[in-house]
């Protein structure tokens, strides 16, 4: 084999290597989860159970999060006509991130039923990034408008996160200690000759590439020496 061959050879590999690290490092991971909600109703005090869904899709510099409750709370003594519902909430975030975020959707498109538990819509926002490392995100307060009225359902069981996301702050944010990054974006390594390719470095992948590399240039030193 060409000395030329053995190089692009040991490229590919490295480079087959590094994505393969890549691939297997999971960006997110959900869990639905059981949230026991208490509820102040303008009828009184109520409680229900909901499992609660959140998933996150990147968009742009942030993600789009989408929050689900595969069970109904509450309900109303009286018929909710179409648009008379509107639900918000917020989720609590967590690990490389603190404090809420706000989740609105559409009012109900049906009419409810009266004494019927009260189906939310999915609801859904915008997080963008502060930090790098992994960020949970847990169920936090419902409120729910209607007639006039406003209900309140607060989470009383200590529900865990049913999102976790490995992201990347825009602009290079600091990284909470123990927390990784790894959204899968990365640098370049710098063209230092016209044959030269840039080669995109994942988080992970990095350090196989670079081995990769250094193997390369050291089978094309010794192919040098060897003719001397």
């Amino acid at each position: 084999m060409s000395k030329q061959k053995r190089t692009a050879a040991l490229a590919t590999a490295a480079a087959l290597a590094g994505s393969a690290v890549l691939m297997a490092a999971p960006a997110a991971m959900a869990e639905v989860v059981d949230v026991n909600y208490a509820c102040k109703t303008p009828i009184g005090d109520k409680s229900a159970v909901s499992p609660i869904d959140i998933k996150g899709v990147k968009s742009g510099s942030g993600y789009k999060i989408t929050m689900s409750w595969q069970k109904g709370v509450s309900s109303s003594p009286v018929e909710l006509g179409k648009g008379a519902m509107n639900p918000s909430a917020t989720i609590r975030l967590g690990g490389a991130d603190s404090g809420t975020l706000a989740v609105t959707g559409p009012a109900n498109q049906e009419a409810i039923p009266a004494n019927t538990p009260i189906k939310i819509n999915d609801l859904t926002g915008t997080y963008t990034p502060k930090k790098t490392g992994k960020v949970t995100f847990t169920a936090g307060v419902l409120t729910i408008k209607a007639l006039g009225t406003t209900t309140t359902c607060t989470p009383t069981n200590s529900p865990g996160p049913s999102l976790t996301l490995d992201v990347t702050a825009a602009g290079g944010g600091g990284t909470d200690s123990g927390s990784q990054g790894g959204s899968g974006s990365g640098a370049e390594l710098p063209q230092t000759g016209p044959e030269d390719s840039a080669l995109a470095l994942g988080t992970l992948g990095g350090t196989v590439l670079l081995a990769g590399a250094a193997g390369a240039l050291w089978l094309t030193r010794r192919s040098r020496t060897a003719r001397r």
